[in-house]
């Protein structure tokens, strides 16, 4: 009796130890990341964050536009992501049955303007953005300053930054094609990446600005996004602006633009960084891809901003393109204890030290949330560039509108039907079309 009572106890305690463990491993913070440039500086995160608190953090990172394929794959596995991202308004109605209400939290409340964060319908706080971006033309100033000094040169201003719109890069851009050779660059753009997954500056950031003109002079505007998500369907009024610079883009290319469908981002930016290209459309975030570049000759002093100028009217007053589609949520299908201690995760980065060191240095990102002072922000030159053009009230911002495109199904599309322009088999009219179809198509 005394040996069977012995071994039972030593079966409860092996099952209290396991179960123990189960609860354990249960409570893990799992942080599914959006970002793939920002890849290793998670993971040195999370290692930081372990050795401060004894939590260990699950960092994944979804390859470049597969985010919600890899979110959907991980959202239905029984150690599902703790902390995940959505994509703006749109992004929050595909996943608002598996986001938490944050609104009591410290972390909420750390957001400098609370209008930012997402809303449901409670009124309740179901995401919040964590960092605060810009893009637009990005040139290497020493080049232009090489064009400049041209005597020969077509153009009548003298420096890079008296270029206000559309007509004075395009006079600017094509006397630069004209004199590649004595400008010792291979073309003016890097390569307009159109593979498969790359072509989201020209399907999303650059159809921005259009959309965005066209929704700001609907009858109904009050905010260019909110009048996005209620068109049922748009009519592409400045479609002849967005092809302005799509063609500026691929006629002065670094790239012959049959071979544009096998280009990626990552492509255009060592073209930029080796100083082979003397402009390239991104955001401040490339800075990272731009420094890293094995043999990169631009330096930081050289590095600056141009808005994305098409000929609208009016547009010497427009800056650069500002916003977020970087939301963090909280599965609210987590244990109570997952969903705490990943918020004491996303509180520890944002206030800490070492968190913010980590923001503000490696991560590079412009926050809103008011945990970081003036001298907290990022020192890269492209975000102190995306801060100026913030600062100067002479500019006016362009929004992220195109957190209101109806799906990825859209941008994909359009994507495609842009390669096969560029390709020559197709005229841009159904391109202009595919556009508008595929708006009132996804829109239902």
């Amino acid at each position: 009796m005394k040996k069977i009572l012995s071994l039972l106890l030593s079966i409860v305690c092996i099952v209290t130890l396991f179960t123990a463990c189960s609860e354990k491993s249960s409570a893990e913070v799992y942080f599914l990341n959006f970002k793939p440039e920002s890849a290793d500086v998670y993971k040195e995160i999370a290692q930081k964050y372990e050795q401060e608190t004894g939590v260990k953090v699950k960092v994944v990172t979804a390859a470049a536009n597969t985010y919600e394929q890899t979110l959907k794959s991980e959202i239905a596995k029984s150690s599902a992501p703790t902390i995940f991202q959505v994509n703006g308004p749109i992004g929050y109605e595909s996943w608002k049955d598996y986001c938490l209400n944050i609104e009591d939290t410290d972390f909420a409340k750390l957001l400098s303007d609370q209008s930012l964060a997402i809303k449901g319908s409670d009124d309740g706080v179901y995401a919040v953005p964590y960092v605060v971006e810009g893009y637009g033309i990005i040139y290497n100033d020493a080049i232009m300053k090489k064009y400049f000094a041209l005597s020969n040169r077509a153009t009548s201003i003298t420096a890079a930054d008296q270029i206000k719109n559309y007509q004075t890069l395009k006079a600017v851009v094509e006397d630069m094609t004209a004199r590649k050779a004595e400008l010792g660059i291979k073309g003016v753009f890097a390569s307009t990446s159109l593979s498969s997954g790359e072509d989201w500056r020209w399907q999303t950031h650059l159809l921005n600005v259009p959309l965005y003109y066209e929704f700001r002079a609907s009858e109904d505007y009050n905010d260019p996004t909110i009048a996005g998500l209620n068109a049922k369907e748009i009519a592409f009024r400045y479609s002849n602006n967005y092809r302005n610079l799509f063609d500026l883009y691929t006629n002065n290319s670094i790239s012959e633009k049959g071979i544009l469908g096998s280009k990626s981002t990552s492509d255009s930016m060592a073209e930029f960084a080796l100083g082979q290209v003397a402009m390239v459309q991104n955001g401040n975030w490339a800075w990272s891809q731009i420094k890293d570049v094995k043999g990169n000759t631009v330096k930081e002093d050289d590095i600056k901003f141009l808005p994305l100028y098409t000929g609208i009217n009016g547009e010497e007053k427009q800056g650069l393109c500002i916003g977020t589609e970087n939301y963090f949520a909280i599965n609210k299908n987590a244990s109570k204890e997952s969903q705490q201690k990943s918020l004491d995760f996303l509180n520890w980065l944002f206030t800490s030290k070492t968190g913010k060191d980590y923001v503000t240095n490696k991560l590079d990102f412009i926050t809103p949330f008011n945990s970081f002072t003036e001298q907290e922000l990022p020192s890269d030159p492209l975000a102190r560039e995306v801060v100026r053009y913030m600062n100067d009230d002479t500019l006016e911002t362009v929004p992220w509108i195109f957190t209101s495109f109806p799906s990825d199904v859209f941008k994909t599309e359009v994507g495609g039907s842009l390669l096969e322009y560029v390709q020559g088999n197709k005229k841009f009219e159904d391109v202009e079309q595919k556009v508008k179809s595929m708006w009132k198509s996804e829109r239902k």
